[in-house]
């Protein structure tokens, strides 16, 4: 059943919104998954606040145009039947749920994604992008480190005190 022209269009915005906003935006190949496989996927990247479209390439085309920093981008990659995953808050996170979910699930291929800078990035590039923590988790790495040296002290400091405590309690002691 064919999509009348109006119902495109607003697929195109929707498209071009999501576009815009998202710091990359990854697509893989799903062929060969189930419609329950597809709605565990869904439920997997709406955990991790990624947003899941499947929208014809051609139209993914189009938007790509409408956007400053996509119309240079080359989109005859663009081809079978791809899911398109999209995230406004994290670089890495929706690159890590399609990795992650074809990890268990074989069919879903990575084929690539679109940068906030306007680049296509390769199947290898996704890859390694979805390896990496997430933003979030890059920031508790650096706190940690920054406060490490400050718990040495603590502990030692606090062990010398005991130390102290019961040198002086022995000698009260006797």
């Amino acid at each position: 059943m064919a999509i009348t022209r109006q119902k495109k269009e607003t697929v195109v915005a929707d498209v071009v919104e999501l576009l815009s906003s998202s710091k990359m935006s990854s697509f893989a190949a799903y062929q060969g998954l189930t419609v329950a496989e597809m709605q565990e996927l869904r439920r997997a990247a709406r955990e991790a606040g990624v947003t899941i479209k499947v929208v014809k390439n051609r139209l993914v085309t189009v938007a790509t145009k409408q956007i400053d920093a996509l119309k240079e981008v080359e989109t005859s990659d663009l081809n079978g039947q791809l899911v398109y995953a999209f995230n406004s808050e994290d670089e890495v996170a929706s690159a890590k749920v399609l990795a992650t979910f074809a990890k268990t699930h074989p069919a879903l291929q990575m084929k690539g994604a679109f940068s906030a800078e306007g680049k296509l990035l390769s199947v290898a590039d996704v890859e390694a992008l979805a390896t990496m923590p997430s933003k979030n988790e890059l920031i508790a790495q650096v706190i940690a480190t920054l406060i490490s040296p400050v718990n040495d002290v603590m502990s030692g400091l606090s062990g010398n005190l005991h130390a102290l405590l019961d040198g002086v309690e022995a000698k009260a002691a006797n």
